[in-house]
């Protein structure tokens, strides 16, 4: 049997590696599953438990507020759309 409760630091390594592949991929997608897996291992950190399917529950909603908030902060502004007026070859 896993013990899940000393699972916090493979979250938190889970957590760096998805920073880092956000890093090497950038769009802000990685980065809010590394905050998601970041959040979950403080939390199996501070309060340990032991069952998987809740892990996995804090972890996808965590992962899913904290991309919303990354798309609001760094979202275009309100009406503005990103139009290119030439082609890069040219």
């Amino acid at each position: 049997m896993i013990d899940y409760m000393m699972l916090w630091w493979v979250w938190f390594a889970i957590a760096i590696g998805l920073a880092i592949v956000e890093i090497l991929a950038p769009g802000f997608i990685f980065l809010g599953f590394a905050i998601g897996a970041g959040l979950t291992a403080l939390l199996q950190y501070l309060m340990p438990l032991t069952n998987l399917p809740v892990l996995l529950v804090i972890f996808a909603a965590s992962s899913l507020a904290s991309w919303l908030v990354l798309r609001r902060i760094f979202a275009l502004p309100t009406g503005q759309v990103k139009t290119f007026d030439h082609d890069i070859n040219d």
